[in-house]
């Protein structure tokens, strides 16, 4: 049987995304696969390119053929130097860096977290205290009604 690596289109129109698969070669484009080891997305920035290379070390082995555009992929990934044994070859695929965007969104995301935990704070200060100011108001007004029933009870007593 004939096998090649090579990439089955997915996604819409104007947004390709691909996986990388192995499959016999007499197969359709989007045939029936034997085996998906990868993906390649051509509209991210840069472009993301995700091989297992365990995987395609073995297709290799067994005599898989891969196309011109995974040929491609797998020389940028370093897996078909690794294949070749050829020595102090690396990868040069490009990993894309935390942008500025992604950044400033978690530090408002801390703040906005900060904030509310201080919002919280003052909120719980603020019941206590008015309940520290309710307990002492009964508290007086208890003593005013015991004043006033002793009051009471000595007027009582003077007019008998």
């Amino acid at each position: 049987m004939a096998v090649k690596i090579r990439l089955k289109r997915m996604g819409k129109k104007f947004a390709p995304f691909y996986r990388v698969v192995v499959l016999d070669s007499r197969k359709k484009r989007d045939g029936r696969v034997i085996e998906e080891i990868g993906v390649y997305d051509p509209m991210q920035e840069p472009s993301l390119i995700s091989i297992d290379s365990e995987r395609v070390q073995y297709w290799l082995g067994v005599g898989a053929q891969p196309s011109d555009a995974v040929y491609k992929l797998i020389k940028i990934t370093g897996d078909y130097h690794r294949f070749k044994g050829l020595k102090g070859v690396e990868s040069t695929l490009k990993v894309k860096d935390a942008d500025a965007a992604a950044v400033a969104k978690e530090a408002a995301v801390k703040a906005a977290a900060d904030d509310a935990e201080k919002r919280k704070a003052a909120a719980a200060k603020a019941k206590a205290d008015e309940e520290a100011a309710a307990a002492a108001e009964a508290a007086e007004s208890k003593a005013e009604e015991a004043a006033e029933d002793q009051a009471s009870d000595e007027a009582a007593a003077e007019e008998a």
